[in-house]
């Protein structure tokens, strides 16, 4: 019998959440206080794996906890979880080795749902796709291929019972919540923003004071333009910035993935749901009040575990939500990812749509986009001409990385192949020109990039992957030129755009270098338009996005095709991925012909030749006096950087944290400064989530009074939601001209 393989960085087997809540709530008060240390310690403790799957950890001198997944891979009963000390099942080691593991993700059906083209009926719920089971904006983990030679590439979806689950590829896979992003830094959720009440007009019709939890209202301000808001002027005060009521979930940071479903009348949640929706409610709260930092394995375990009630409730939507919220929380807190510039952008997202949906669906509000849907691929009708259009590095926590290939259709939707796996930026680097097999088709991403793709039977997950289900084949197709392919300008928050969430493309012009980032204009008809900044989307050294923005920084007057995303913390900058030439124009790039007009940021180096004379590239034209500094040479940022602050301080440090502003003198001025940029409403709220973070009421006796929790969670809401609206109003100004 062959020895078991020692491997002390092996990735654990993932773990249903309501398997490890229920062995976190069998511990003792005692031992959940030593739970998150339990759990750092198995970081570097080696672990065991047999020939038949089944991981072994030494906890100690006696005791060893041994891990027996299923057929898929997965911890889906207490059973497969095991220790040999005398307090098992109820003892820590068995414990943390499950708060170790991954979490496994619900399973979609392995049965294709209906193509998104056709419109589904009235009674029938095939068709939704939950926003929130998505958790788009970033590459999905379900399905993750390690690099397993040459079918490293499309994604093989899971059976309800032999299937890899999200976040692992049955222990072949990375390590705990692995839902990477292809954006370092993020890209923005495709969660729509409803209204929970009326909305106050900018000027304060209604005032902006603590929310109680019982009814928030979810304010927007006037919608400003994005050359005065961005500039610091004052907004114009007529009419709300994002739609209100209904039209409201229109709002989106980026593209849904895939269409949307059409709305249908729908009854009023069940006493049950109600009250899962209120567990979820409560747990959720907790964690925003103690922040990501000390929401370790206890309260996420609560969270899992109102989940999993809201599953047994029909609640997909919610269920799918809290699971994307401990999925941030174990990112943010895992120290393996601190190479990763994370910001808490993901998490605020993933928080705010989860408060937002629990707080309406405790008021039973009837729609039935709360519920959401089981999430279904589909088969597309006939089959799929995909044009390739870039790669884009992916560098995720835990050590993975890869890259992504973003395909386009005669459509305009957007679909993706993806490789990812333990690696870190160094495998991100290899996997640029790894190989791509579907059965007998075998290609890489380079040329898939490059070039085209015909799939006949093609599976498509909801989030866009290319799946190799059996009955798919593909043949490479001849591109088409990039400028057919990328669009002059994408608007980031168009609906209804592709399958995947899309990147945003526009033309600009380089005004000069800033460190490694790149400040330029964006070309609008003849004349120059605001200007943005450019940043890299990855800074490593290993990966070519810094030099490259280096190199186009030192040829102002340039003009340059760019596609990427919009920094969500930063609504003037863009992280581009892929760069061109501007059609019809003299003073831009010279890319090689085998290059089809693009180049890879993260890939491809550019040199000089591939930049016009120096002569050619004259500096952009002065709009001041000579030696003074052009009033619109450097991107303003908009005042809601103030609000975003605030917000994203109070998710990872928690309600202690959100109160320090309130005890400083500096509010006055941040409130201040919000006022005279034209957002009456946003300063109001900034204001009144200080007031109720530091206000702490207690009795004659010194004791807390009572438990304000809810009022808290609940005008952090008010103060998300509102920012979330008001800054897709000014990013729709800026990118969609």
């Amino acid at each position: 019998m062959t020895p078991p393989r020692r491997d002390a960085g092996a990735p654990l087997p993932p773990v249903a959440p309501e398997v490890l809540a229920a062995a976190v709530e069998s511990l003792t008060t005692r031992l959940r206080g030593r739970l998150d240390q339990a759990v750092e310690s198995l970081a570097t403790t080696p672990v065991d794996l047999t020939e038949d799957g089944t991981y072994g950890i030494r906890c100690g001198a006696d005791a060893w906890v041994t891990l027996a997944p299923g057929p898929s891979g997965t911890i889906t009963s207490p059973d497969q979880a095991r220790c040999t000390c005398l307090l098992s099942p109820r003892c820590l080691h068995r414990t943390a080795a499950l708060a170790a593991s991954p979490l496994a993700a619900a399973i979609p059906s392995r049965e294709p749902g209906p193509s998104p083209d056709r419109v589904p009926s009235a009674d029938s719920d095939t068709g939704r796709v939950s926003s929130a089971g998505l958790d788009t904006g970033r590459v999905p983990s379900a399905g993750l291929d390690t690099g397993r030679g040459p079918s490293a590439g499309l994604d093989t979806d899971p059976s309800p019972e032999g299937a890899r689950s999200a976040g692992s590829d049955t222990g072949r896979g990375p390590s705990a919540g692995l839902d990477t992003d292809p954006s370092p830094e993020g890209a923005p959720s495709a969660a729509a923003v409803p209204s929970a009440g009326p909305v106050p007009s900018a000027e304060g019709a209604a005032p902006a004071g603590p929310v109680s939890s019982a009814g928030p209202a979810l304010p927007t301000d006037a919608a400003p333009s994005a050359a005065t808001a961005l500039a610091g002027g004052p907004a114009p005060s007529g009419g709300p910035a994002v739609p209100t009521g209904p039209a409201a979930r229109a709002v989106r940071a980026v593209s849904t993935a895939g269409p949307a479903s059409p709305a249908v009348p729908g009854r009023r949640p069940s006493a049950a749901q109600v009250r899962a929706a209120g567990g979820l409610w409560a747990a959720a709260s907790a964690v925003l009040a103690v922040g990501a930092v000390a929401a370790g394995a206890v309260p996420q375990a609560e969270l899992l575990r109102a989940a999993h009630t809201a599953r047994l409730a029909g609640l997909h939507r919610a269920e799918g939500t809290a699971l994307a919220v401990v999925r941030h929380l174990r990112a943010t807190r895992d120290p393996q990812g601190a190479h990763r510039t994370r910001r808490a952008d993901e998490l605020v997202t993933s928080l705010r749509e989860l408060l937002l949906v629990t707080h309406r669906l405790k008021a039973a509000d009837p729609d039935p986009e709360l519920i959401g849907g089981v999430l279904h691929n589909h088969r597309p009708d006939g089959p799929l001409r995909l044009y390739g259009v870039c790669r884009e590095p992916v560098v995720g926590p835990g050590g993975a990385g890869g890259v992504v290939t973003h395909l386009v259709d005669d459509t305009g939707r957007w679909y993706m192949l993806r490789d990812v796996g333990p690696g870190g930026p160094a495998r991100a680097r290899r996997a640029g020109t790894a190989h791509v097999a579907v059965r007998s088709f075998l290609s890489d991403h380079e040329r898939l990039s490059r070039g085209g793709l015909v799939v006949t039977g093609a599976v498509v997950a909801p989030d866009g992957r290319l799946l190799a289900e059996r009955g798919v084949r593909a043949t490479f197709a001849a591109g088409r030129p990039w400028a057919d392919a990328v669009p002059a300008t994408a608007a980031p928050d168009r609906l209804g755009s592709g399958h995947a969430p899309p990147l945003t493309g526009c033309d600009v012009r380089i005004v000069a270098a800033d460190g490694d980032e790149v400040l330029v204009h964006v070309l609008t008809g003849d004349a120059p338009g605001p200007t943005v900044r450019l940043a890299p989307a990855h800074r490593h050294p290993a990966l070519a996005h810094s030099a490259n923005l280096r190199r186009l920084g030192a040829c102002p007057g340039l003009e340059v095709r760019v596609l990427g995303r919009v920094d969500p913390g930063r609504v003037t900058t863009l992280r581009p991925v892929a760069v061109g030439p501007v059609p019809g124009v003299t003073t831009t790039l010279r890319l090689p012909q085998e290059w089809q007009e693009r180049a890879d940021l993260g890939y491809d180096l550019l040199a000089d030749a591939h930049f016009p004379a120096g002569a050619h590239c004259p500096p952009p034209p002065r709009t001041a006096a000579a030696g003074a500094r052009p009033a619109d040479a450097r991107p303003v940022d908009s005042p809601l950087r103030r609000i975003r602050d605030l917000v994203e301080l109070a998710v990872t440090g928690g309600r202690r944290a959100a109160a320090e502003p309130a005890r400083d003198g500096d509010r006055a001025g941040h409130v201040a400064a919000l006022r005279r940029g034209g957002f009456a409403t946003g300063a109001d709220l900034f204001a009144a989530l200080g007031a109720v973070a530091a206000r702490r009421p207690r009795d004659a006796f010194g004791r807390p009074a009572r438990d304000d929790q809810d009022q808290y969670a609940a005008q952090w809401l008010a103060t998300a939601v509102y920012l979330t609206g008001t800054e897709a109003a000014l990013a729709r100004g800026l990118w969609h001209r």
